[in-house]
Protein backbone atom coordinates (compact mmCIF):
# COMPACT_ATOMS: atom_id res chain seq x y z
CA UNK A 1 0.00 0.00 0.00
CA UNK A 2 2.87 2.35 0.53
CA UNK A 3 2.50 3.35 -3.19
CA UNK A 4 -0.89 3.41 -3.52
CA UNK A 5 -0.75 7.16 -3.21
CA UNK A 6 1.24 7.57 -6.28
CA UNK A 7 -1.39 6.37 -9.04
CA UNK A 8 -5.12 7.75 -9.75
CA UNK A 9 -5.61 4.07 -11.44
CA UNK A 10 -7.08 2.75 -7.94
CA UNK A 11 -9.31 5.32 -7.86
CA UNK A 12 -11.16 4.10 -10.59
CA UNK A 13 -11.06 0.61 -9.44
CA UNK A 14 -14.70 0.99 -7.81
CA UNK A 15 -16.17 2.30 -10.96
CA UNK A 16 -14.95 -0.41 -13.11
CA UNK A 17 -16.20 -3.19 -10.90
CA UNK A 18 -19.76 -1.36 -11.23
CA UNK A 19 -18.91 -0.95 -14.90
CA UNK A 20 -17.99 -4.45 -15.80
CA UNK A 21 -20.92 -5.45 -13.37
CA UNK A 22 -23.69 -3.87 -14.81
CA UNK A 23 -22.51 -5.61 -18.28
CA UNK A 24 -22.24 -8.83 -16.81
CA UNK A 25 -25.79 -8.65 -14.99
CA UNK A 26 -27.23 -7.28 -18.17
CA UNK A 27 -25.60 -9.82 -20.62
CA UNK A 28 -26.35 -12.60 -18.49
CA UNK A 29 -29.59 -12.09 -18.05
CA UNK A 30 -30.08 -11.83 -22.18
CA UNK A 31 -28.73 -14.64 -22.66
CA UNK A 32 -30.38 -16.61 -20.13
CA UNK A 33 -33.88 -15.45 -20.84
CA UNK A 34 -33.08 -15.91 -24.99
CA UNK A 35 -31.84 -19.66 -24.43
CA UNK A 36 -35.33 -19.95 -22.61
CA UNK A 37 -33.26 -21.34 -18.90
CA UNK A 38 -35.06 -21.28 -16.06
CA UNK A 39 -35.58 -17.86 -14.41
CA UNK A 40 -33.78 -19.04 -11.57
CA UNK A 41 -30.10 -19.25 -13.48
CA UNK A 42 -30.36 -15.79 -14.44
CA UNK A 43 -31.80 -14.35 -10.64
CA UNK A 44 -28.78 -16.96 -9.47
CA UNK A 45 -26.23 -15.32 -11.68
CA UNK A 46 -26.92 -12.31 -10.73
CA UNK A 47 -26.83 -12.72 -6.89
CA UNK A 48 -23.29 -14.26 -7.25
CA UNK A 49 -22.00 -11.39 -9.50
CA UNK A 50 -23.61 -8.77 -7.52
CA UNK A 51 -21.74 -10.80 -4.25
CA UNK A 52 -18.32 -10.68 -5.76
CA UNK A 53 -18.76 -7.12 -6.64
CA UNK A 54 -19.86 -5.90 -3.69
CA UNK A 55 -17.34 -7.91 -1.70
CA UNK A 56 -14.16 -6.31 -4.26
CA UNK A 57 -15.70 -2.62 -3.84
CA UNK A 58 -15.79 -2.60 -0.13
CA UNK A 59 -12.14 -3.87 0.12
CA UNK A 60 -11.21 -1.11 -2.28
CA UNK A 61 -13.41 1.37 0.55
CA UNK A 62 -11.18 -0.18 3.14
CA UNK A 63 -8.08 0.27 1.34
CA UNK A 64 -9.47 4.08 0.37
CA UNK A 65 -10.26 4.41 4.20
CA UNK A 66 -7.04 3.23 5.84
CA UNK A 67 -5.33 6.04 2.74
CA UNK A 68 -7.24 8.81 3.66
CA UNK A 69 -6.21 8.50 7.34
CA UNK A 70 -9.79 10.23 8.71
CA UNK A 71 -9.36 9.12 12.33
CA UNK A 72 -5.53 10.17 12.72
CA UNK A 73 -6.13 13.85 11.98
CA UNK A 74 -7.63 15.47 14.98
CA UNK A 75 -7.97 19.01 13.52
CA UNK A 76 -5.11 19.47 11.34
CA UNK A 77 -6.04 21.19 8.23
CA UNK A 78 -4.48 20.94 4.89
CA UNK A 79 -3.17 24.16 4.30
CA UNK A 80 -0.59 23.82 1.81
CA UNK A 81 0.27 21.05 -1.25
CA UNK A 82 2.00 18.29 0.89
CA UNK A 83 2.66 14.52 0.15
CA UNK A 84 0.80 14.07 2.83
CA UNK A 85 -2.21 16.13 2.02
CA UNK A 86 -2.23 14.65 -1.43
CA UNK A 87 -2.33 11.28 -0.23
CA UNK A 88 -5.11 11.76 2.10
CA UNK A 89 -7.06 13.44 -0.57
CA UNK A 90 -6.49 10.65 -2.80
CA UNK A 91 -8.11 8.51 0.07
CA UNK A 92 -10.92 10.18 0.35
CA UNK A 93 -11.66 10.41 -3.09
CA UNK A 94 -11.76 7.02 -3.64
CA UNK A 95 -13.62 6.23 -0.72
CA UNK A 96 -16.69 8.11 -2.24
CA UNK A 97 -16.09 7.01 -5.76
CA UNK A 98 -16.33 3.36 -3.78
CA UNK A 99 -19.68 4.28 -1.56
CA UNK A 100 -21.07 5.43 -4.85
CA UNK A 101 -20.21 2.38 -6.62
CA UNK A 102 -21.23 0.38 -4.32
CA UNK A 103 -24.91 1.94 -4.17
CA UNK A 104 -24.71 1.90 -7.73
CA UNK A 105 -24.09 -2.16 -7.96
CA UNK A 106 -27.21 -2.66 -5.22
CA UNK A 107 -29.30 -0.61 -8.07
CA UNK A 108 -28.38 -2.65 -11.02
CA UNK A 109 -29.58 -5.47 -9.28
CA UNK A 110 -32.94 -4.37 -7.70
CA UNK A 111 -35.09 -5.80 -10.70
CA UNK A 112 -33.53 -9.48 -9.68
CA UNK A 113 -36.25 -8.33 -6.15
CA UNK A 114 -38.93 -7.35 -8.33
CA UNK A 115 -39.19 -9.26 -11.69
CA UNK A 116 -40.19 -13.10 -11.91
CA UNK A 117 -39.49 -14.35 -15.37
CA UNK A 118 -38.66 -13.48 -18.32
CA UNK A 119 -41.32 -11.93 -20.00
Amino acid sequence: MAHRHRSLWHMIIPPVIWALHFVGVYGWGAIVCAKAAPYVWARGGIVAMTAVALVLILWQAVLAWRQWDFLDDGDHVHEHPTATARREFLGHAGLLLAIVSFIAVAFVTLPVLFVGDCR
